[in-house]
């Protein structure tokens, strides 16, 4: 056989399809230096193309902002496709407004040179070691973020370029004085308002819906009973705390483990130390220092060490107590006073100079507390869950890649990967996307149990870790299509809240006959008073805050309105507008300040959306 290959392969026909095999995969090639792709773009913005690439990597750098910045409330956002997919439509449209902005700025003629971009690297704080350029930290950092010298520099051409004419839109806006002060006046202006609450409760008792009335409303209102998707799961659960717990430990076991590591359970020497300081700052430091340990010890038992602290040290706020410190452990302190604490063999004695971080010290000996074994009573539970921890953890391992192996082999149950662990087949009951049961809300738990190799192929997932040492394996029990609840399942809750809207509207018709009693001045209505009420009142219904601001002047007759609220209506009377006081000029720089970013931030908006307008954006077609 081989030989008539070798025969074969000597063929016109053959060496012809060598030929094109060469070629394509030299075109190939080519095609790969040349950058082209026969990958879609994310989208196309007058001809420039965004690749998915790109957007890949800005989406992968956003996400890692939003997690460090939002911790592990990121994780749960994440868990929900829509919301990543809207992230990622976020991110693609700041890198389309990006792009428009370097195609405006190049058709402007905007340039940067060489030498600015230069400075600019020169002068980034994240490049510099103590306060200036280091070029081996620049690389660094390039090589982390994964850039080429030539390519970094590209990339800050782009964006000092699309800068400029950011700058020049957005650095145009200003904000006027009388602006500022009116704005001033405007927020610290309060009112003097009385007001009554209407609560709808009281009148839900009189309301009766009949099922008739239920059922049209429900008929009429299909869209607010859409169910989400459902699924219930099954489940197998491996814990280490769980099984540590059922391990039994003897108290000749927990003290044999005591005796052996008697040095664990033993409290550290602490030592009192006192010092003098001196400022190596200063001229002559080490010889000034040195002249008072010869005074020192010249003294009797050092007796003066208080005295000389006090005059001499340039620790003020030890000094003021004698140059005593504190209580230390050995290893705690910078490593020079240390030493030379744990060196001084007797209570009273002081070291020689020492050359620390801090200067020239001279440390005294003031007490020793001598390190202390705890007794075993005192530590023994801590042992025995130590010993516990320790033998589950062992057989922890070898279960879980027990269960990872069964689980995978026999896809289609679980009931093999429950006896294969002596665990059990646990269930849940149907929960949604948005509800997940206590102990299973993690987020790669809910991703899993929607995911296509559990919900679509049926079979086992993965072995997940929802917590260190806490692992699962899960599969789909049933699973519930998102459709229309059953009329029969939302009734009492369609009862209720037409109940609730017709013990509302009984609310409405009460304010506007008190509203009129109060016009009319012959009401006798006891409503609560507030005087000052200011703007940003968080002891009032903000609802009521709000309409009291929205409210004309008083100008001869009662001014007075009513607002709906979550369980009622509120008549609102306004007697009176206080004038603002304690304007500061710090608050109107801080007022002219937000108000010039605010100006700023929708030039910029309205930049972006003016050079879409006129923009030719197109996206790939979905198959």
């Amino acid at each position: 056989m081989l030989e008539k290959i070798r025969e074969g392969s000597q063929g016109v026909i053959a060496k012809t399809i060598l030929v094109l095999v060469i070629l394509s995969f030299a075109f190939a090639g080519v095609s790969s230096y040349l950058g082209t792709s026969t990958e879609e773009p994310a989208a196309t913005v007058n001809g420039q193309e965004i690749t998915q690439a790109q957007l890949e990597q800005a989406f992968q750098s956003e996400k890692s902002r939003m997690e460090q910045q939002l911790g592990d409330m990121f994780a749960a956002l994440s868990a929900d496709d829509n919301y990543m997919n809207s992230l990622k439509q976020s991110v693609l449209d700041r890198l389309i407004g990006d792009v428009l902005l370097n195609q405006a700025a190049d058709k402007l003629g905007l340039r940067v040179s060489d030498e600015q971009i230069k400075q600019a690297i020169v002068a980034e704080t994240a490049f510099q070691t103590n306060g200036q350029f280091d070029n081996e930290r620049y690389q660094a950092i390039l090589r982390q973020l994964g850039y080429q010298p030539v390519q970094f520099s590209d990339m800050m051409r782009q964006d000092m370029t699309r800068n400029q004419l950011v700058r020049a839109v957005v650095g145009s806006e200003f904000v006027l004085a009388g602006e500022t002060e009116q704005l001033a006046k405007l927020q610290g202006q309060t009112r003097n308002i009385r007001y009554q609450i209407i609560d709808a409760t009281p009148f839900i008792a009189d309301v009766t819906i009949s099922d008739e009335q239920a059922k049209s409303y429900y008929d009429a209102n299909q869209s607010q009973f859409i169910s989400p998707e459902l699924v219930s799961l099954d489940y197998v659960d491996l814990d280490l705390s769980d099984m540590a717990q059922t391990i039994p430990v003897t108290d000749a076991q927990a003290q044999t483990y005591y005796d052996e590591h008697n040095n664990d359970y033993q409290t550290a020497e602490k030592r009192l130390a006192a010092h003098i300081l001196i400022d190596a700052n200063q001229d002559n430091a080490e010889q000034k220092a040195n002249d008072i340990y010869q005074e020192l010890v010249a003294g009797a038992d050092f007796a003066d060490f208080a005295d000389v602290a006090k005059q001499a040290s340039d620790d003020q706020f030890s000094a003021a107590n004698g140059g005593q410190l504190d209580w230390f452990e050995q290893g705690v302190m910078d490593p020079e006073f240390d030493t030379a604490l744990f060196a001084i063999s007797d209570t009273g004695g002081i070291s020689p100079v020492v050359k620390s971080n801090f200067g020239y010290q001279i440390v005294k000996l003031l007490d020793i507390q001598p390190g202390q074994v705890e007794p075993f009573d005192a530590v023994k539970a801590e042992i025995v869950a130590k010993l516990q921890q320790d033998a589950a953890t062992d057989e922890f391992y070898q279960l879980q890649q027990k269960l990872a192996d069964v689980s995978y082999e026999v896809p289609d149950t679980l009931t093999e990967a429950a006896s294969a662990i002596n665990g059990q087949v646990q269930h849940t009951a149907l929960f949604s996307r948005q509800n997940p049961p206590a102990g299973l809300d993690a987020p790669e738990v809910v991703k899993a149990a929607f995911s296509e190799q559990v919900l679509l192929s049926g079979l086992n997932s993965d072995v997940i870790e929802i917590a260190p040492n806490h692992v699962i394996v899960l599969r789909i029990n049933k699973h519930q299509n998102a459709g229309t609840t059953p009329f029969s399942d939302v009734k009492a809750d369609i009862i209720a809240r037409l109940q609730q809207e017709q013990a509302v509207e009984q609310a409405k018709l009460s304010a506007q006959t008190l509203m009129t009693n109060i016009k009319n001045g012959d009401s006798d209505a006891e409503l609560i008073s507030r005087e000052q009420l200011g703007r940003f009142a968080q002891d009032i219904n903000p609802t009521i805050v709000t309409k009291a601001f929205q409210m004309a002047a008083p100008s001869g007759a009662v001014v007075v309105d009513s607002v709906a609220l979550a369980q009622g209506y509120a008549v609102v009377v306004l007697d009176g507008i206080n004038p603002a006081t304690g304007i500061t000029e710090d608050l109107l720089a801080r007022l002219s300040e937000g108000l010039t970013s605010a100006l700023s931030q929708s030039d910029y908006i309205g930049l972006v959306d003016t050079l879409k307008q006129g923009a030719e954006i197109t996206y790939p077609v979905a198959e």
